[in-house]
């Protein structure tokens, strides 16, 4: 009797860690599961659009993933009266497509912009009033060395260092 008592204890342990084995192996999706996951991803399970927008509670666009007008993919930002404030983007396939974030004024003119420039993408900062050029900093694409330019209001160029 005692021998049919510990055969059951040693049966019945071998069962639960075959058991937990076994549920283990299921719960992680197992090599069957996992393979036919993959086929499915593999398969085409893509959204494709030409724009996706973000709409808020009331119906208003506040952000759109699409094409800029000159051709380079983008996502605009809008604020609650419709204005494009911010583009997080590429320039267009004439401009390297060179990455690019512009800050726009409240009248949707560019006020803000950093940028990757020339054969060397080379970072460029331009701060814009009213729409035009009011101090550009970066690295020169030729040279990459340094330099900041600014503008007076009417338009006239000092290099503060560097050339630009």
């Amino acid at each position: 009797m005692k021998s049919t008592v510990l055969a059951m204890a040693v049966a019945g342990l071998i069962g639960g860690i075959a058991g937990a084995c076994l549920m283990s192996h299921l719960a992680s999706g197992g090599p069957m599961l996992q393979s036919a996951v993959a086929a499915s991803a593999r398969s085409g399970d893509v959204v494709s659009a030409s724009r996706i927008e973000l709409r808020d509670s009331g119906g208003k666009l506040r952000a759109e993933l699409a094409m800029s007008p000159d051709g380079g993919p983008a996502l605009f930002f809008f604020d609650t009266a419709g204005r494009n404030r911010l583009v997080l983007g590429l320039y267009s396939p004439a401009e390297g497509e060179a990455p690019s974030v512009v800050l726009n004024d409240a009248q949707q003119r560019a006020a803000g912009i950093f940028r990757l420039f020339g054969s060397r993408d080379t970072p460029v900062v331009v701060l814009k009033s009213q729409g035009r050029d009011r101090s550009v900093y970066g690295l020169n694409p030729g040279s990459t060395e340094p330099f900041l330019a600014n503008y007076s209001g009417d338009g006239t160029k000092s290099d503060v260092f560097g050339h630009y």
